[in-house]
């Protein structure tokens, strides 16, 4: 059979093409592969702290003191306990106990802190100390010496803890002092009625101080606005007793203390922790001598490294607000690293637990969160504080 050039060129084109269909469809299709995933970054473990402190008011430098403790406690951690990193807040409730639970409240309830430290003086640390208990937030107090802080109404505080002495203690080492030390037979003692622990101290003061034979000649109140002292004065000047007590804050003293000697009045003054400030009059307070937490003359190789460490960071010496603050958060960082947990109730409990030797002492805590520790009797001489002695509970 003859095929025409023309059938035959067709044959050809029609094989090509059935050759070109078959390739076709024995093509596969490009493999292609799944998108790698990597496994979840695990959560990261964080405990987060709150600061409150009078950064503003009229005992700011107490603020910047424990700031600045604070800060350095968490620095030299590496803002780390244990497994968990540490993420802090800092508040300032201007020495005014309704700013206080403000900033506490929103420290509790926006935040979302698992423990607080501070805050400084009694009449704010108090009222704080009510919205940390209840909503179960573990405090600890560098300075707030009133034993409400911890205990209302013989009821214990479970969530709150001090670094500090109490007054009670605070009260009677100066009362003893007074007697013992001094040789006084009579006192003179002015307190501000509305502050707990000015009061406080007032109140301990005259009670151990009658007990071991002394005679209150006066026991005069004031407010806390008050700056005219006149008339208490010139009748503290006829009483002319051995020793005259101010237990307040650096400002107050320095202006009664003033006051005082412009009277007459030669007694030598004593006081309490609320002293310790950079911004006392040291010419008028000059002689005086006051109840404290821990000397930076201390030769303990802990206080040592301590006051190196304070000056080289702030270019100061440490006084007893930044000493105590640098404690109260190392305390509270060793509890979070024993308890290994942002738990507060793990942590309260490593914390009841806990013995710790800080700068201001060996610590232990009592049944009502109160550190078992001893206080520094410090005289203003020369312009400066000098340690005189130490006394144990």
């Amino acid at each position: 059979m003859r095929f025409s050039k023309y059938a035959v060129v067709l044959l050809v084109l029609m094989l090509g093409l059935a050759l070109v269909v078959a390739g076709c469809g024995k093509q596969e299709a490009p493999k292609t592969e799944a998108p790698k995933t990597e496994a979840p970054a695990p959560a990261k473990k964080v405990v987060k702290i709150g600061f409150i402190g009078p950064l503003t008011g009229d005992v700011k430098t107490f603020g910047e003191s424990t700031k600045n403790g604070f800060l350095l406690a968490l620095e030299q951690a590496g803002f780390k306990a244990g497994d968990y990193e540490i993420e802090y807040v800092i508040a300032d409730d201007r020495n005014d106990p309704t700013e206080a639970v403000n900033v506490a409240t929103k420290l509790v309830s926006q935040d979302k802190v698992q423990a607080i430290i501070g805050s400084v003086t009694s009449k704010a640390t108090i009222p704080i100390s009510e919205v940390t208990n209840k909503a179960g937030v573990v405090q600890i107090t560098s300075t707030a010496t009133n034993p409400r802080v911890t205990v209302d109404d013989g009821k214990r505080k479970e969530f709150v803890f001090r670094a500090c002495f109490i007054d009670p203690f605070q009260g009677l080492v100066g009362a003893r002092f007074a007697l013992n030390d001094l040789k006084a037979k009579t006192a003179a003692i002015l307190y501000d009625q509305g502050n707990d622990y000015t009061k406080g101290l007032a109140e301990v003061f005259k009670t151990n101080f009658e007990a071991g034979g002394g005679k209150v000649v006066a026991y005069e109140a004031y407010s806390k606005d008050d700056v005219d002292f006149s008339a208490t004065l010139t009748k503290i000047a006829r009483l002319n007793p051995d020793v005259l007590y101010l237990p307040d804050y650096y400002q107050k003293v320095s202006l009664i203390g003033k006051q005082a000697r412009a009277k007459g009045i030669k007694a030598p003054f004593l006081g309490g922790d609320g002293w310790d400030s950079d911004e006392l009059d040291f010419a008028t307070m000059e002689g005086g001598y006051f109840t404290n937490h821990y000397s930076p003359e201390d030769t303990r190789p802990i206080v040592v490294q301590w006051v190196k460490d304070y000056q080289a960071k702030y270019g100061a010496v440490p006084d007893a607000l930044a000493t105590l603050s640098y404690d109260a958060t190392k305390i509270l960082l060793a509890a979070i690293a024993k308890a290994n947990s942002n738990d507060p109730v793990a942590i309260r409990d490593a914390v009841k637990s806990i013995s710790a030797s800080v700068v201001s002492g060996d610590i232990t805590f009592d049944e009502n969160g109160n550190p078992i520790k001893s206080a520094a009797i410090l005289q203003i001489k020369d312009g400066k504080q000098k340690f005189i002695t130490s006394v144990n509970p």
